[in-house]
């Protein structure tokens, strides 16, 4: 009977413990955020950079008991799944994410898996945050996706420009890989181009997807003789490779591309032949890093082993999810609630030392805020790593 008693008090006594223990204790709450990309392949750096950036914001947030939203702490949990740049993947990869009861998610990189989701983020009343730069994504009727980064229609004017005022460029051709995203990167540059007064000599020049010798394409475009030559869409495994091919061919002139690059990629494949290689750069150059973006910076090498210029772009995406979140604590399960807040959103920008305001942006290309308003830089290739030549914002 005593032994009996005894047990029954002792579960009295641990119901009481952990009725004691508060439903909203830090532990209890995670905010689940997807990341869907690709990861492997030619363009891995794309998605892998997307899936470090959101873990070390993680990270850097769970390190200090987690975020905070409607007087709740909530750590933060990365869900990343790599669609190997297919759209069937891609999809799969949505539907798994969505039924996890995951709201936002950071990804896809390119148009074909970008667009494939689409309709499984309406369906879900989700929300993705893509590096693809179909306008269809952006515009209305469309609502489900915000633009992570700068489109490459509105970085190539500014490049082209440069060329033509600081490089004496007067002619340039254009070479795509054979895919949609790409071969609408090479469209979008080539209009672009002909409307700042440059002779286009070639617009419609493409290479296969896998494709490891590039000797045959760029053999067809350097004898043209153009100015520049501009690589609409590369991947940055197949960047290098590209240029070393020019540069090898006797081509003297510039090479740009309107996307994102890895510089260790091009060091170790093209080496100094990639020397004033024009791309897409880190929305947080050092130039203009805040103290916050230096600390971002160390995190990241520290979880990844190497810093990639990449991820000075793609820190964005999670911090202002967060931000808006911690503004209007309903968008936690409301995608709604986010998108009636995105268009007077404001904040100071964190990764920028000067007083910057970091906010939604895109009206000018998609008729609403449903861009992230990173900086706009250029970069240019130079001993290893690369500097910026070019530091403005995306008119809102």
């Amino acid at each position: 009977m005593n032994k009996r008693m005894s047990l029954k008090t002792l579960a009295a006594l641990t119901l009481t413990m952990f009725a004691a223990v508060p439903v909203a204790h830090a532990a209890d709450n995670v905010l689940k955020i997807g990341v869907n990309g690709v990861m492997s392949g030619a363009a891995a750096s794309w998605g892998l950079v997307n899936k470090y950036c959101a873990e070390t914001t993680a990270e850097m947030y769970n390190a200090k008991g987690g975020v905070d939203i409607g007087g709740k702490k909530y750590k933060i949990e990365i869900v990343a799944l790599d669609d190997k740049n297919d759209p069937k993947i891609s999809i799969s990869n949505a539907e798994k994410l969505a039924s996890d009861g995951i709201k936002y998610i950071i990804g896809p990189n390119i148009d074909t898996t970008a667009i494939a989701v689409k309709p499984v983020m309406e369906r879900a009343r989700a929300m993705n945050f893509p590096y693809a730069f179909s306008k269809e994504l952006y515009t209305a009727p469309a609502n489900a996706s915000v633009l992570g980064m700068v489109a490459s229609y509105q970085v190539g004017p500014v490049v082209y420009k440069y060329l033509m005022d600081k490089k004496g460029v007067k002619s340039i051709s254009f070479v795509a890989r054979n895919e949609s995203d790409a071969k609408n990167q090479q469209e979008e540059g080539v209009a672009a181009a002909k409307s700042l007064g440059l002779k286009v000599l070639a617009d419609k020049e493409s290479y296969e997807p896998g494709t490891t010798d590039f000797m045959p394409i760029m053999s067809k475009l350097v004898r043209a003789k153009p100015d520049a030559i501009v690589l609409s869409g590369v991947a940055p495994s197949d960047a290098p490779l590209l240029i070393k091919a020019a540069r090898d061919l006797g081509f003297k002139g510039q090479l740009s591309t309107e996307t994102g690059q890895d510089a260790k990629i091009l060091e170790q494949v093209a080496g100094e032949k990639a020397a004033g290689f024009l791309s897409v750069g880190g929305a947080s150059t050092p130039a203009i890093q805040s103290d916050y973006m230096k600390q971002f910076v160390e995190v990241y090498k520290k979880r990844v082993g190497e810093w990639n210029d990449e991820a000075g772009t793609k820190a964005y995406a999670l911090e202002l999810i967060l931000a808006v979140l911690q503004k209007n604590p309903k968008a936690l399960t409301d995608v709604e609630q986010f998108r009636k807040e995105m268009p007077s959103f404001k904040m100071s920008n964190p990764f920028v030392k000067d007083k910057t305001t970091l906010q939604f942006v895109g009206k000018k290309d998609f008729g609403r805020q449903s861009q992230v308003g990173v900086p706009l830089v250029v970069n240019a290739y130079k001993g290893g790593g690369f500097e910026a030549v070019y530091v403005g914002q995306v008119a809102n």
